[in-house]
C-alpha cells in the first residue's frame, strides 16, 4: 500500500540497456557505414535514450529512405560524425525531415493498396478476403 511517511523509497529496477558513456558497437558502425555508401545527401539525426531504447542515430537520404542504429550513448554521437562525414542533428531540436515522414506515408499507402488488391483477388475467386 502507499505510505506516504516512509523515509526510503526503493530504487528503480528501470535501467537504460547500455551506460551512458559508452560508444557505438563495431557491427553497427559496419551496417552503418555500408548504408551510407552510394547515397547521396544524407544526414544523422540523433534520438535520445529512453528507459528502454539506447541513444540511435537515423540517417536519412536524398528521397527519404532512412536506416536507424543504436549507437550507446554521447560518446556514440561524435564516433558517427567522425566515421560518416554527414551533418548530425538532434532529432528534439529539428524533428525529422519532411521527406522521411512522406516516404513514411507513401509506403504506408502502397503496402495498404497492395492488402486491399490482394482481398479483391480472393473475393473474386470466391475465397473469404479476411482470412
Amino acid at each position: 500500500m502507499f505510505n506516504p511517511f516512509r523515509r526510503k523509497s526503493s530504487p528503480s529496477p528501470l535501467k537504460p540497456p547500455r551506460a551512458p558513456g559508452e560508444t557505438i558497437r563495431e557491427v553497427d558502425a559496419q551496417a552503418l557505414t555500408s548504408w551510407v555508401t552510394g547515397r547521396a545527401f544524407v544526414e544523422a539525426f540523433i534520438e535520445p535514450e529512453t528507459v528502454v531504447n539506447e541513444m540511435s542515430v537515423v540517417l536519412v537520404d536524398e528521397t527519404g529512405e532512412f536506416t536507424r542504429r543504436r549507437i550507446g550513448g554521447p560518446k556514440g554521437i561524435d564516433a558517427v560524425a567522425k566515421l560518416l562525414q554527414v551533418p548530425v542533428y538532434d532529432v528534439e531540436e529539428t524533428g525529422y525531415p519532411d521527406r522521411m515522414r512522406a516516404r513514411i506515408e507513401r509506403d504506408r499507402i502502397l503496402r495498404k493498396r497492395e492488402e486491399a488488391a490482394e482481398r479483391r483477388a480472393k473475393f473474386e475467386r470466391g475465397e473469404n478476403p479476411y482470412s
